[in-house]
């Protein structure tokens, strides 16, 4: 078995159990972002055969606020699958999550591929609906000390998106969404307690729009990376600061200025 195999085995069996692992970029020889990206597509084909379907794409760290926080200086991306997308609704356990984390995102369901090098006004043409959502993200690697390598390869840290409602977008709309994309702040709160805000230019200077904008080019630039298409979901990265989330919290989320419902979801 390759060694590429031998770790995609590794981080599958890791999140099955769940349990935490050493860093890969730590190891003999390292993890390079190119490699990592490849490794991410080996995990993607191994999940597709044991029957679940890749549905989208996340993005992380498109919110420049925690950079440091995380040690990275660009977005990564990583797929969804049938089995961690969901509407929100019923509770949400966190307890095959490790040391999960809840960040209020935007995303938006494709009508169509971005083309590299768009405008967010351009961008906003190939989205035929928005919504708003939770990711609960998780961690490979204790406390949260990583190389962007390494969560690249390690699913993107994605656990799960649970989202609200699809807000249809019809072209004689695309120019207000476009401009309240690029404006609209967001409250977090946990237990009715404001427990941070954020705003759209967190997310890579311009807001959601921009960060789908940045996938596409990234994508096209990443030679393992299946092509974006009609009809995914892509979530756009966190408004917010990524905060540690426990059993028996009610997390909400606000969005001021988008046409968008405050959104919440109950954690077991």
């Amino acid at each position: 078995m390759s060694d590429d195999a031998c770790l995609a085995e590794e981080i599958l069996n890791a999140v099955a159990k769940p349990q935490q692992i050493p860093l890969l970029t730590a190891r003999p020889g390292g993890m390079s972002i190119d490699r990592a990206y490849r490794l991410s597509a080996r995990i993607e084909d191994m999940r597709t055969q044991s029957g679940e379907a890749p549905v989208g794409r996340k993005i992380g760290f498109t919110n420049r606020v925690i950079w440091e926080e995380y040690n990275v200086s660009e977005p990564i991306f990583g797929p969804m699958y049938d089995s961690t997308l969901r509407p929100l609704g019923a509770p949400f356990g966190t307890a095959n999550l490790l040391e999960p984390r809840i960040e209020p995102e935007i995303a938006f369901r494709l009508a169509r591929a971005p083309e590299p090098g768009m405008t967010p006004r351009e961008v906003m043409t190939c989205v035929s609906g928005v919504c708003a959502g939770f990711e609960l993200v998780q961690s490979l690697f204790a406390g949260w000390k990583f190389e962007a390598a390494d969560t690249v390869a390690a699913l993107g840290l994605h656990g799960a998106f649970l989202h609200g409602p699809f807000v249809e977008v019809s072209p004689v709309d695309q120019a207000d969404w476009a401009a309240a994309l690029a404006s609209f702040g967001t409250t977090l709160r946990c237990n009715g307690t404001v427990a941070d805000e954020g705003h759209a230019r967190n997310v890579l200077g311009g807001g959601p729009l921009v960060a789908l904008a940045h996938l596409a080019d990234l994508v096209r630039r990443t030679p393992h990376a299946a092509p974006l298409k009609a009809g995914e979901i892509v979530a756009t990265g966190t408004l917010t600061r990524a905060l540690p989330v426990a059993p028996g919290e009610v997390w909400q989320a606000r969005f001021d200025g988008l046409p968008l419902d405050a959104i919440e979801i109950a954690l077991t």
